[in-house]
């Protein structure tokens, strides 16, 4: 398969790239390269793999969730800059 240089100016235009007329030449040469490779993959036995996402298994490391004494309010605005009752008190934002 290959990649005119009209269809690189379009892709760079969708993804707003712009693109030097020797940086042009240079992308075409290496999307035509990409483009040979994905071509080879049709020629590929995949009867036997299955799909997947990741090509090694995920999983999550977590750790139990326990139960443990929290801070006490007192504790918790202790270095509080401003507070309000048991609240943290910050500046008002939203107009």
């Amino acid at each position: 398969m290959s990649i005119d240089k009209e269809t690189i100016k379009h892709v760079a235009h969708l993804a707003r790239i712009e693109l030097q007329p020797n940086e042009l030449d240079k992308l075409s040469g290496e999307l035509d390269e990409i483009l040979g490779f994905i071509d080879k993959l049709k020629y590929l036995n995949l009867e036997q793999v299955k799909p997947a996402s990741h090509i090694l298994p995920i999983n999550n490391v977590l750790r139990e969730d326990e139960p443990h004494v929290s801070l006490t309010s007192e504790k918790a605005l202790e270095n509080a800059p401003s507070k309000q009752g048991n609240f943290f008190s910050v500046p008002k934002i939203i107009e």
